[in-house]
This record gives C-alpha cells, sequence and structure tokens, in this order.
C-alpha cells in the first residue's frame, strides 16, 4: 500500500559506508533486492528514485489554466473561475446528486422496508432520548389523514446503536414525521457523500477530472442512489467511512510535507531525518477517529474500519519514512508512530461511541437501562449504568451474530459484486386506471436497492486492475481503494449462516466508483503518451461512462417507484434472481 516509496529498506552491512554514501545519508542507488528481480518477471516496475521531497510531496493539480483561454471572459474573472475550479467540478456534481436525491423525495408516500424500524426510533429519540414502543398498527396511523403519532412509553429491545437514528431525527424534527422529513438527512448526506468523493479523487488521484468522475460515478449508481432515499442506518455509515478516509489522506499529505521539510538542503534521503524525524500533532488523524467512531455509534460494521484504516495510516507513515531514507521504516514506525496512530484512532472511536449513548445514560426507561442495579460481582466497582451499557451490547452482539431467520431478499456476499440478489423495498401492482397505470396489462411500482449493473460490473474489472496495481506496480493508490472495499466487504464473509443483504454493499461504493475512475484514468494514458493513443483512450472510457449513466436512466423507474407498465418492468429483470 504505500509501494511508492519502496526504496530497499534492507541495513547496511558494516564496511559498506563507501558504496553507500556519506554516514546518515540513504544511497540512492541501491541494487534491486532477489525479490524485486524476481517481480520483474511478471511486470513489476521499481518506483522512481532521486529527489526525496518531490517524492514526499506531490504537488495537487494546478489550477484549470484554459479557462484564461477563454475569449469572452476578463482576466480577473478568469483567474478567479481558474482559482476555485478545484471546487466548482465537485459542487457541480453534489448538485447533480442532490437533485436527484431529493426529487419527489417524499415518494412513495409509504414506509418502505426496514424505515418500519428507524423512523420510528428517530422520532422516540427525539421525544424520549430513548427508543420506545409503539402499537402494531403505528404505520398505519403516521401515514393517516388526520395523522396519529401512537408513541409509547414502555422501553424498545434495539440492536443498533443511535447515532444513525439521531441524523434521521434531525430530519423529522424539522420536517415531521413523514416519509420525507425521516429520508431528508439520509438524503443530504448521501449527496454530501458525493461531494466528498469528487475531492477525495481528486487529492487521491491528483486529478480533478478524475476525482469529479469518481464522483459522478457514485451520483448515477442505483444502489447508492436508494440508499440515499430510504431512511436506513447504512449509507449513514458509509458516510462517516468516507469523511474518515478523507481525513486520512489530508493527514498522510501533511506527515510526508513533515518529513520533507526535515530532508537535507539538497533534497536528498536521509537516514536520520527519515527515522528520527517526529510528526508532532495529527489533527486530521484524530478526527479520522471521531468519524470512524461515529460511523460504529451508527452501526457496528463501522467499527471494522478502525482496524483497516488504523493500519492504512501506519503503513503510508512507514513508505514516507522508506521514502525519506529511513533503512528499516517499520522500526521507525514502531518507535515514533505506532503508538500515537493508536491514541488517536482507538480510544478516540470508542469515547465517540460511549457518548453516543448519552441519551440513553440521562434518561431512566431506556433498555437495560437498570440492569446493573445492586448486583454485585467481579466487576461491581464499576459504575452500574457502564455495566448495564455493556451488558446490553452484549446481548445486541449475540442477536445479530446469530440472526439466521431466512427473508426473501437475503443474499450471499459471493453475490453482492455482480448483484446477484438485489432488495425489493417497495412493490405495488397497480390496476389499469390506479396510480397513473395506463397500461392494458397492468403496472407495476417498485424501489429495489441494486447497484447500476454496468457500474459494479465494471468495478470488478477494476478491482483486478487495482490489484495488479498494487501487487506488482506498487502503487500506493490502489491499495488505499482495495483497503476500502476489503473493510466493507471481507468481513462478511465470516457469517455465511447468517441473514445479510446486498444493501449492506452500499458502505465500500465510494471505493468502487473510485475504483473504476483509476482504472479509466489508466486507459486514457498518461499525459505524455501519443496523441492518437490518448484520443483512442478517451473515446474508450468516454463510450464506458456514457453507457453507465444511460443504464442508470434505464433502471431510474426501478429505483424510484415509478409506474411503468408490467412489461418494460419485466424488461428491467436482466436476471431471474432480481425477481
Amino acid at each position: 500500500m504505500t509501494s511508492e516509496t519502496a526504496t530497499a529498506s534492507a541495513a547496511v552491512p558494516p564496511g559498506a559506508a563507501s558504496r553507500q554514501g556519506p554516514p546518515g545519508r540513504a544511497s540512492a542507488d541501491r541494487p534491486p533486492t532477489p525479490w524485486q528481480q524476481r517481480l520483474r518477471r511478471f511486470g513489476y516496475v521499481e518506483p522512481p528514485r532521486g529527489d526525496a521531497r518531490e517524492r514526499l510531496v506531490v504537488p495537487l493539480p494546478e489550477p484549470g489554466g484554459w479557462w484564461r483561454r477563454v475569449p469572452w471572459l476578463s482576466g480577473r474573472c478568469a483567474d478567479l473561475l481558474a482559482r476555485w475550479s478545484g471546487w466548482g467540478g465537485p459542487l457541480l456534481v453534489a448538485l447533480l446528486a442532490g437533485v436527484l436525491r431529493f426529487w419527489h423525495l417524499g415518494s412513495p408516500r409509504a414506509v418502505i422496508f426496514d424505515e418500519t424500524y428507524y423512523a420510528k426510533d428517530a422520532w422516540a429519540l427525539l421525544r424520549h432520548g430513548y427508543e420506545s414502543s409503539w402499537p402494531d398498527n403505528a404505520n398505519q396511523l403516521i401515514l393517516a389523514h388526520p395523522q396519529k403519532i401512537p408513541l409509547g412509553l414502555d422501553p424498545s429491545y434495539v440492536v443498533h446503536p443511535p447515532v444513525g437514528k439521531w441524523i434521521i431525527a434531525l430530519g423529522e424534527w424539522a420536517f415531521g414525521l413523514n416519509p420525507f422529513g425521516w429520508r431528508f438527512m439520509v438524503a443530504l448526506l448521501g449527496s454530501l457523500a458525493v461531494l466528498m468523493v469528487c475531492r477525495i479523487g481528486r487529492r487521491l488521484l491528483r486529478s480533478t477530472a478524475l476525482g469529479c468522475l469518481a464522483g459522478l460515478l457514485m451520483a448515477v449508481d442505483g444502489l447508492e442512489f436508494v440508499m440515499s432515499r430510504a431512511s436506513l442506518l447504512d449509507l449513514i455509515v458509509m458516510f462517516f467511512v468516507v469523511a474518515a478516509f478523507g481525513a486520512l489522506l489530508v493527514d498522510r499529505d501533511a506527515a510526508r510535507a513533515r518529513l520533507a521539510a526535515a530532508l537535507p538542503a539538497d533534497g536528498q534521503p536521509d537516514a536520520r531525518a527519515g527515522a528520527a524525524t517526529r510528526l508532532g500533532a495529527r489533527p486530521w488523524r484524530i478526527a479520522a477517529g471521531v468519524l470512524l467512531g461515529l460511523a460504529g455509534a451508527s452501526k457496528w460494521n463501522g467499527l471494522v474500519y478502525v482496524a483497516a484504516f488504523g493500519v492504512l495510516t501506519l503503513l503510508w507513515d512507514a513508505g514516507a519514512r522508506r521514502t525519506a531514507g529511513a533503512w528499516r521504516p517499520y522500526r521507525a514506525v514502531a518507535r515514533r508512530d505506532l503508538g500515537p496512530a493508536f491514541l488517536s484512532l482507538v480510544p478516540v472511536a470508542l469515547l465517540t461511541y460511549l457518548a453516543s449513548w448519552t441519551g440513553w445514560f440521562v434518561t431512566d426507561r431506556g433498555y437495560f437501562r437498570h440492569w446493573a442495579d445492586g448486583r454485585g460481582g467481579t466487576w461491581s466497582w464499576i459504575p452500574a449504568p457502564l455495566r448495564s451499557l455493556w451488558h446490553y451490547q452484549y446481548q445486541v452482539y449475540e442477536f445479530n451474530v446469530h440472526l439466521t431467520q431466512p427473508h426473501t431478499y437475503q443474499s450471499n456476499p459471493w453475490s453482492w459484486l455482480v448483484l446477484g440478489r438485489p432488495v425489493s423495498y417497495f412493490y405495488e401492482s397497480p390496476k389499469p386506471g390506479q396510480d397513473g397505470c395506463h397500461a392494458a396489462g397492468g403496472c407495476a411500482r417498485e424501489v429495489l436497492a441494486i447497484g447500476t449493473p454496468l457500474l459494479w460490473w465494471t468495478a470488478c474489472f477494476a478491482l483486478a486492475y487495482l490489484l495488479y496495481r498494487w501487487a506488482l506496480r506498487r502503487d500506493w493508490r490502489a491499495g488505499a481503494v482495495l483497503c476500502g472495499v476489503a473493510a466493507g466487504y471481507l468481513p462478511w464473509f465470516l457469517y455465511q449462516e447468517r441473514t445479510i443483504f446486498l444493501f449492506y454493499a452500499v458502505v465500500f461504493v465510494p471505493f468502487l466508483c473510485l475504483a473504476v475512475a483509476m482504472m479509466l484514468g489508466a486507459l486514457l494514458g498518461p499525459r505524455g503518451a501519443p496523441e492518437r493513443r490518448r484520443m483512442w483512450g478517451a473515446v474508450g472510457a468516454g463510450t464506458l461512462v456514457l453507457l453507465i449513466i444511460w443504464n442508470f436512466i434505464y433502471f431510474f423507474p426501478l429505483y424510484t417507484g415509478m409506474t411503468i407498465p408490467l412489461d418494460a418492468w419485466r424488461h428491467r429483470m436482466w436476471l431471474d434472481t432480481w425477481i
């Protein structure tokens, strides 16, 4: 993952100072190791050597100079547009995503799929500070005219932490307990996530165009789109995970800039500077710890990213120290960076998670709130509320691990990337003359949680390409994206018997879009490639992007619950498992 900095890290043997340069100075021309020589047969390319400062601090894209060539723009206006081009493109893509997600957000006017839990739990948190009980006919009463809200006082047993439901409650506080209200904040976060992916892609790939392309791909992904229009928790987890990834990217650049500043004036690698330089306060990494805590406090699968991103940031530090000249970069990381990284992520995330239960602590009627009162035992010295919460979390863990009740739309993670079994959130069969149905054979209305097929199938090839880039080209960007996919995807293979669904995959959708953008960037070719090569690359990449957009438009009725003829619905069921 840190491979762009992969100069040889072996210790210099005694008596080799004459060929390794002055004391404290790392060599710029160390011979390749035997392992590197074997990898060359499979396409391995050693990273460029030379000025370490330039390799540590890769500049962000320059403002778009083509604005200055527009004849009807004044020089000052062109300079202003060029200066803001890094934000202008991402904001336009995010605006497009927002318009799509907020369009008829209250439709269908129904409680779809698991909204029956989270929308009502959010309202209970807003009113009582804890999740409370509802009668069996609560959905009908909430949607009735006039509306009735039969919220009870008895605590309700819930199996997910409260942050995601508090976020949903903000929309209900602003717009009321109705479909638009309980979907508002999720749609807002889904739109902002597109903006973050644009900016993250720009920083990761050092290209504003590729960053905007990654954001555009996510804007037209069906799964992220549907999840942005339903008050479920998984998109909220995704939002915080992406934000944490962006914060760690900023931290990476800042840490490398500090190492570059510690190098000698000639910019050559220096063993002492690479190994001994302290990287100082790292507020962006602390921010990532808070964001990962919020992800886990929305749904537990977000906590996996604490470990994954923790390892990732340490590998980034090792790569930076190797580039700066450290002969034993992992030893240097263990001495200088391991402790601060752990403290910045793990305790911060856990404290954030604990703080998310404030409503449960300050009220008296939460589920298991007084379980530990009057109980003795080995751990009786711990305050009773903390022991009660621990007991509650253990019960939730037992529930989640042993949830094996069959469901019509459950799917195995092996089928997720190829969209083997999507989830139907809502389905109706309007008769002719009802709900805008004008087809003699009847109509269908469905909200189907499924990714844009061409995008996801392209992403399968993109992931294979990134594996090649990471393993044989030692491209740290590919490793970072693969880490984001793996942390959201691979843990589910441990629960083959558990009831799980495709929509859990929305957490790693942003990384799939970054993978496709990176592959398309390679298809375009490097800047120095022949014009003919660049032209055909642009034609191929542009055609693929247009096909993905068309595919999203084609499935748009299934994402939004529009009334379409039954034959048109059948034509969109490309696989039998989609029905």
